[in-house]
């Protein structure tokens, strides 16, 4: 009888340069670090490691035993999105509707990016909102289609090099039930598709959400929700920050609109690839080598092309943690016929109208929970022997960041 370990990590994992430099990084930033960046840290340092627990499994047939560690579940962790995103998958699927999908994309000025990092749940709260409340208004306008639409939120915050690129990306319904400019239904519920292949102008999508904004923006400085520090603190002063606002009203803000989706099964393609994603996947890392972590990445201002950028440890690490969304933080939201509020009947509604009861859609294809088979002889059969505690959040992050993923 042998005993395995039930993983195949890849050559080099995130977790490993948390454990080889979180230690120093956090000691470098004492006191400037939220609960959530060291959570995570420790979190994904023993994520799939005998420091986190798990369970040993004996073949039915001959034996043979294997050792599976428990995973993190930090929603930040490249190793742990694939069973939630399997599992939100399967729910989406029931919102679908048999119509063209638009995909619009929202993206805060680099300018605000500084406000952001100081602020991430109340700037990401308002980008949320004011996505939401653009788009409801442009799409409740006759002029453009005079219907109540469902929109699908997921908020992104990184690019490809890990910089700090807030943007929403959104999930929008090919047209609503009709409706008013103040999202009265009319008595005689009816269908209102948009013009096949369009949806609202960008440039107005563009200008409504730069106002939107940074209108909600200035009424929360008002109302004092907002953290001025460090080289921001010039910015308390009620009419240095409206100065500071000016320039950000002439400029265009990056609003883009990708073409239709022509139903369900591209839907969730998209879905697939955006809804469950974290900053950086462990396949995108090369190398880890003194003090230097070498990552692969697209260059979207050249073309796409495919390179290599190699940052210190520290920084990388100082990127990776930009992202760490504040503890609660919803990242993906549901509004208009999708939000949950009567979000069953609308649905319904909306299939009638479009005569249609359900929507089939193949889920894009997800890891099997059926375990693989024994290496020794083949058998599926597996029984727990041994279970090691899993140690709670606080246990966690008491553990040394250099731990043995052994």
């Amino acid at each position: 009888m042998t005993t395995s370990t039930a993983t195949n990590p890849p050559q080099l994992e995130v977790a490993a340069i948390v454990r080889a430099h979180g230690a120093a990084y956090v000691a470098a930033h004492a006191g400037h670090l939220s609960d959530a960046h060291e959570r995570a840290l420790h979190e994904l340092a023993v994520c799939r490691t005998a420091a986190l627990g798990g369970h040993t499994q004996e073949c039915a047939a001959c034996g043979e035993q294997r050792i599976a560690y428990n995973s993190c579940r930090n929603r930040h962790c490249p190793k742990c999105q694939a069973a939630t995103r399997a599992d939100w998958w399967a729910r989406e699927t029931g919102l679908l509707l048999p119509v063209e999908y638009h995909h619009v994309v929202f993206t805060l000025p680099q300018a605000l990016a500084p406000l952001a990092l100081q602020n991430p749940r109340v700037l990401y709260g308002l980008l949320f909102a004011t996505v939401w409340e653009t788009v409801r208004e442009l799409t409740l306008d006759p002029h453009y289609l005079g219907a109540e639409v469902g929109l699908l939120a997921v908020l992104h915050t990184w690019g490809q090099t890990l910089c700090h690129h807030p943007h929403v990306h959104c999930v929008v319904t090919g047209g609503g039930l009709a409706c008013d400019v103040d999202g009265r239904r009319q008595d005689a519920a009816r269908w209102v598709a948009c013009r096949p292949g369009f949806f609202v102008p960008v440039r107005v999508l563009s200008r409504l959400f730069r106002g939107k904004f940074l209108a909600a923006l200035a009424a929360a400085h008002t109302a004092g929700r907002l953290g001025l520090h460090g080289t921001l603190a010039f910015l308390a002063d009620p009419a240095t920050f409206a100065a500071w606002l000016t320039p950000l009203y002439q400029q265009d803000w990056a609003v883009y609109a990708k073409p239709p989706w022509g139903g369900p099964e591209q839907v969730l393609k998209y879905l697939a690839r955006y809804t469950h994603r974290v900053a950086i996947s462990n396949a995108r890392l090369v190398s880890l080598a003194d003090g230097q972590v070498t990552f692969r990445y697209h260059d979207y201002a050249d073309g796409r092309r495919p390179k290599t950028m190699t940052l210190t440890a520290a920084e990388f690490l100082r990127r990776f943690l930009m992202h760490v969304l504040p503890r609660g933080f919803v990242k993906v939201r549901h509004y208009g016929l999708l939000a949950n509020r009567y979000r069953e009947a609308k649905l319904h509604l909306c299939r009638q109208l479009l005569l249609v009861a359900v929507v089939a859609a193949a889920l894009p294809s997800a890891a099997s929970a059926e375990p693989p088979p024994c290496p020794a002889c083949g058998g599926r059969v597996w029984h727990v022997v041994l279970r090691l505690r899993r140690p709670s959040v606080a246990e966690v992050c008491r553990l040394p960041l250099a731990v043995d993923s052994s």
